[in-house]
């Protein structure tokens, strides 16, 4: 039993249920339990240890800037701070813009809207976001995400949230069963809620460009029609890049991969920005928005905002990111885990459909038919045998993340090809056990 089992509360769980082992330590891609075993790491853990566990060259950095500063208020001034935010809007692209330093990824995503709310100088401005999405578990983030999870505990019209339908092209709620086409309609719902709404009325819209833990990955079309309709609005969009950005989708950013034509407003972070090592998220602004708060106080504030140990620990993480060409490697390795999950798909008809693949993420969606496209479970509930797989898949020493009846693969960027064609191979096998072809 684990040594936290009577007194810690544990986050999305019942407590009378949970158990776990007790992670002492880490390397690369492997996780080091109390008990003695090694166990591969396929999820990044919340999909945010990016740089794989104890990464060397940022736990020399927190070390190092621990010996010399551990902590100043963001009312003085820090080097690991400003080092920090030029290297982050170096790599967006954001001249003239700002960055807001956060705690982690709820609180940027709650602070891009508090700024943007100010910054248009709309305190009550809607925010549009969308179903199945997810922004976090603080009071507006849930609000703002449309999750199962965070539904029945706040009033989305009372905070001033909007939600719409999402680009879920395999179960598209447009009708369409043309990808393309679903992600086209699906941003046309926002530019129509938007208008609906009246666009002095509307502060932002918020949208994650790629990956999530609702397993959607949107079609190509999507986002630079998201972009475009806001822009011809005047309506601010927010990428939330807490899962997406730092190589998880083989860019620096999701959005990336559509070039100019993607370009947000505001761009949020966290997970992979320190690679997990210390909590610390961002809100990048872009040179517009940033100029519009210039004569005004900002309405907002931390007391860890922008914490120099965090901090270095960042500069170190996009250091490393460079050095050893992570971005690029995440590219590479995304293509072959995206033609080793087809292959699966091919022989498994529990998988009804693979996504992902553009970095070190990737999803299937398990079935109980493919023409009927009927889920295992609804969502979203995990089926046991689905539960079973992943506790077979743990005696053998790999951990799979999950939700609902989906598989969510993304492991730390610095993986060993073998052994992600070990667990590649485990996951066949599993799939052949758990799920055995009538």
């Amino acid at each position: 039993m684990s040594a936290e089992r009577n007194s810690v509360l544990h986050s999305w769980c019942m407590q009378s249920q949970w158990d776990a082992p007790t992670v002492v330590g880490g390397a690369g891609a492997r996780l080091h339990l109390e008990d003695g075993r090694s166990i591969l790491d396929m999820s990044s853990l919340a999909e945010c240890s990016n740089l794989g566990h104890q990464h060397p060259r940022v736990v020399a950095a927190i070390r190092a800037q621990a010996e010399q500063l551990c902590f100043v208020t963001s009312s003085w001034g820090a080097r690991p701070r400003a080092e920090l935010a030029d290297r982050l809007l170096e790599l967006a692209g954001f001249e003239d813009g700002r960055v807001f330093f956060t705690l982690g990824g709820a609180d940027a995503n709650e602070h891009a809207v508090k700024i943007l709310r100010q910054a248009l100088g709309r305190p009550r401005g809607i925010v549009v976001a969308r179903d199945r999405s997810y922004h976090g578990s603080t009071h507006l983030a849930m609000a703002l995400s449309g999750d199962t999870r965070t539904q029945a505990l706040v009033d989305p019209d009372a905070m001033r949230v909007s939600h719409v339908e999402p680009p879920y092209a395999y179960r598209c709620p447009f009708g369409s069963g043309n990808d393309a086409e679903c992600g086209e309609r699906a941003a046309a719902a926002i530019a129509e809620r938007i208008d609906h709404l009246g666009r002095d009325q509307v502060a932002a819209v918020i949208v994650e460009p790629n990956a999530g833990s609702n397993g959607i990955v949107a079609p190509d079309s999507y986002w630079p029609a998201v972009r475009r309709h806001t822009a011809d609005r005047g309506i601010p969009l927010i990428a939330d890049e807490v899962m997406s950005a730092f190589g998880r989708c083989g860019e620096w950013f999701a959005w990336q991969r559509h070039g100019e034509a993607g370009r947000p407003d505001v761009i949020t972070l966290a997970k992979g920005l320190t690679g997990a090592t210390v909590p610390l998220g961002a809100v990048i602004l872009s040179g517009d928005i940033a100029a519009r708060l210039e004569n005004q106080v900002l309405d907002t504030g931390l007391t860890y905002c922008g914490h120099p140990l965090a901090c270095a620990a960042g500069v170190a993480a996009i250091a490393a990111y460079e050095d050893e060409r992570l971005i690029e490697r995440s590219r590479r390795l995304g293509s072959t885990l995206r033609q080793a999950l087809d292959r699966l798909a091919e022989r498994h008809p529990v998988i009804g459909d693979v996504r992902g693949g553009h970095g070190l993420f990737a999803v299937l969606e398990l079935v109980t038919d493919r023409v009927s496209r009927q889920p295992l479970a609804p969502w979203p509930q995990t089926p046991p045998p689905l539960k079973a797989l992943l506790a077979a898949a743990m005696a053998e020493g790999v951990s799979f993340g999950s939700r609902g009846n989906l598989l969510l693969l993304a492991p730390p960027l610095v993986i060993e090809e073998q052994d992600l064609a070990a667990a590649l191979a485990l996951l066949d096998r599993l799939l052949a056990k758990f799920f055995p072809i009538d």
